[in-house]
């Protein structure tokens, strides 16, 4: 981190604590935390940028994910096997993330930023009560469908895998938005974990970056996850929309050549 400046860290941990802890609460702290890496280090290649991501990551998510446990007390039999197809998904996945120019790297997640944060603007009401569409096998297929589609999703780009996944077990299983959020926490742990079974023997992770803004990650998962079980997720809706916005202007601004 030598050939960075104490602005530019301080502001990556900015990032990584507020990640952190929209992401407990709501998922989809990587549209944060992802491009405030692509800003901060713009000489970084794409497998760079996400496996250093999925270090600062994998900490907030295990914060968040112990957190829920012990408070929520989730379904095993739901989140064990959304976690290991999960985990599957994420491995596929970045296997083919050094596949991905940088050049093509942010108007994806630019189009990401756009639809999730949309998605949030108008479906405000989402997820209030517990509603399962599924039950018996059929729910555990859901459970492992969601988590190797995804888990495919985050291992090759990853921004919004947590909003995709509370999504997903809101919209498709029924959930209400706690419980998905809790589930969405241990699932994005495993996807996390997934991506770094190959980012780190590759010697993609840039550790001493990575490492900062895990800590700061893991104080915003856990400070989050306790808030969200306490108050709901509904008071973060307007700072999410607010922090996407910013972002979709900022990344939307260097696709079009603005700066």
């Amino acid at each position: 981190m030598s050939d960075l400046s104490l602005t530019l860290l301080a502001l990556l941990a900015l990032a990584a604590l507020t990640a952190g802890f929209v992401d407990a609460v709501v998922g989809g702290g990587g549209l944060i935390q992802l491009p405030a890496l692509l800003v901060g280090l713009p000489s970084a290649s794409p497998v760079q940028i996400l496996a250093t991501n999925k270090i600062a990551s994998v900490c907030g998510t295990a914060a968040s994910s112990v957190t829920y446990y012990r408070r929520i007390r989730p379904d095993p039999r739901t989140f064990a096997p959304l976690m290991l197809l999960a985990l599957a998904g994420a491995f596929t996945g970045a296997l083919a993330a050094s596949h991905i120019p940088r050049e093509a790297f942010e108007p994806i997640v630019l189009v990401v930023l756009v639809v999730v944060g949309a998605y949030v603007v108008l479906r405000p009401r989402i997820g209030e009560e517990t509603l399962l569409r599924f039950s018996g096998h059929q729910h555990l297929a859901a459970a492992m469908a969601v988590g190797f589609v995804i888990g495919l999703y985050d291992g090759a780009l990853g921004p919004g895998t947590g909003s995709f996944f509370v999504f997903a077990l809101v919209g498709l299983m029924g959930y209400n938005f706690v419980e998905a959020s809790a589930k969405a926490r241990m699932a994005n742990f495993a996807t996390n974990l997934g991506a770094l079974l190959l980012f780190v023997p590759t010697g993609a992770v840039l550790w001493d970056v990575g490492l900062m803004m895990g800590a700061c990650n893991l104080i915003g998962g856990y400070v989050g996850a306790r808030t969200a079980v306490a108050r709901g997720a509904k008071f973060v809706r307007a700072f999410f929309i607010v922090v996407v916005s910013a972002f979709v202007v900022r990344i939307g601004g260097g696709v079009l050549g603005v700066w």
